[in-house]
């Protein structure tokens, strides 16, 4: 039975087995990993406590020589998801914490706002999970299978309902596509049940864990944003990052005075 509700935490599953940029979460930027930038955000969104999922001892390490907290969890899991679950397990066994918010570690320039707006939706239509979308601005993106898509249904200008993703573009027609940006808020239960669900058919074909969830019946709400976070993916991405946070940061309305 779960214990007294401890409201919402961030956890941020990071490993070093990246291939097109290895040891990525231990990056240098601005003098310090990207992890710990990527904790810092999740701190300055002000959700609740924030838990870093360490697949090594060299990014726990890491983590909490800036003063975060780290649980290790085992690198062969599948998935970030897997990563998130297992962490949250030893962090609260007890079951305090709810809702649970994944968010990927190499996105060191993430507006603090992004976490809440995926929890304030999934809230909003009493979802399983929520998470975000931004309209595509630049036309080479609608096509890019590595930007993927989501297909929602609104309630309003911001908050709707998702039915699809996809590595297409879709949905067909005339009118705006949706890049979809993969934040997840969960609820505890949506969250163990998901990582307990094997594959799904159409996640193998799409390459997209959040189609699992679909196919099982799982609902999923999605917020309208209007930025798309920076994903440190290449030594390219990397370079980015550092410009921008080599640049003065203007404090963040959610940011801790």
């Amino acid at each position: 039975m779960p214990g007294i509700s401890k409201g919402p935490v961030v956890v941020i599953p990071a490993r070093l087995a990246a291939t097109r940029l290895p040891d990525k979460p231990l990056a240098p930027i601005a003098g310090e990993p990207m992890i710990v930038h990527v904790w810092r955000r999740a701190v300055e969104a002000r959700l609740g406590a924030v838990v870093v999922a360490c697949g090594e001892q060299r990014i726990a390490d890491a983590v909490i020589r800036a003063g975060g907290t780290a649980v290790l969890t085992d690198p062969a899991l599948p998935s970030g998801s897997d990563r998130v679950f297992q962490a949250l397990q030893r962090f609260d066994p007890e079951g305090g914490h709810d809702p649970v918010v994944n968010l990927q570690g190499d996105l060191p320039t993430l507006d603090p706002a992004l976490p809440a707006a995926a929890v304030a939706a999934m809230e909003a239509l009493h979802a399983d999970m929520g998470t975000l979308v931004c309209p595509i601005a630049r036309d080479p993106e609608r096509t890019d299978p590595n930007v993927v898509k989501a297909v929602v249904a609104w309630r309003d200008a911001r908050v709707g309902r998702a039915l699809y993703f996809s590595r297409a573009a879709v949905p067909a027609g005339e009118g705006e596509l949706l890049h979809h940006i993969g934040l997840y808020a969960f609820r505890r239960r949506a969250l163990a049940r998901f990582v307990a669900l094997p594959p799904s058919a159409l996640e193998r074909r799409e390459r997209l864990e959040q189609l699992r969830a679909l196919e099982d019946g799982m609902s999923i709400a999605a917020a309208r944003v209007d930025t798309v976070p920076l994903g440190v993916d290449t030594p390219a991405d990397l370079e980015r990052a550092r410009a921008i946070l080599a640049a003065p940061r203007s404090p963040s309305p959610s940011s801790r005075p």
